[in-house]
């Protein structure tokens, strides 16, 4: 890992490039640190990052331990129960995987809270708290969602929605943008 310098822009800047206002919105001054900003948006790594499966599995299977849903005594048998049956199971019977883990991640020092909102949780603006990491403002979450196209926004200090800098956007259909996510 490098060390870097954050680099600060200006709110106009950073309006930018949350797609509230274009360049030309921008002053004569403020155009060539928004050129610069969107020459870094455009540098980013757009890929979907993707968890294995196994992984969700051991997650899923650790938050089920930490709730204690079931008594520690009976997980051996429920493992027993579970390999018989995937033993048992012809191996043509089990269904492609239709469901990928996907981390969002927004970065906004100056946030207090953010959220997502999308087609997977039917834009409900307060269903999908995003974790803060750190002094740095950084903010993640982390869902196992369907194969498919989602639109999504972020939400920050639940007023203002956000689309990712990182992902494809279109248009809301009233007058704002989206971003899209296809799995």
């Amino acid at each position: 890992m490098t060390e870097h310098s954050e680099r600060q822009f200006h709110p106009l800047v950073k309006q930018l490039l949350d797609g509230d206002i274009t360049l030309a919105d921008l002053p004569a001054e403020l155009r060539a640190e928004g050129e610069e900003a969107l020459r870094l948006l455009a540098d980013l790594d757009r890929r979907p990052v993707g968890v294995p499966s196994v992984t969700w599995r051991v997650m899923a299977n650790i938050e089920r331990r930490r709730r204690r849903v079931l008594p520690w005594l009976l997980a051996p048998a429920l493992a027993l129960a579970a390999v018989l049956v995937l033993w048992i199971m012809p191996a043509k019977s089990v269904a492609p995987l239709s469901r990928m883990t996907v981390r969002f991640v927004l970065v906004a020092p100056e946030a207090h809270a953010v959220s997502l909102a999308g087609t997977f949780n039917q834009w409900d603006a307060t269903a999908t708290p995003l974790v803060r990491s750190g002094p740095s403002g950084v903010w993640t979450a982390t869902l196992t969602l369907p194969a498919g196209q989602h639109q999504y926004a972020f939400v920050v200090d639940g007023q203002r929605w956000v689309p990712d800098p990182a992902a494809p956007a279109v248009d809301d259909g009233f007058g704002r943008r989206n971003s899209v996510l296809t799995l």
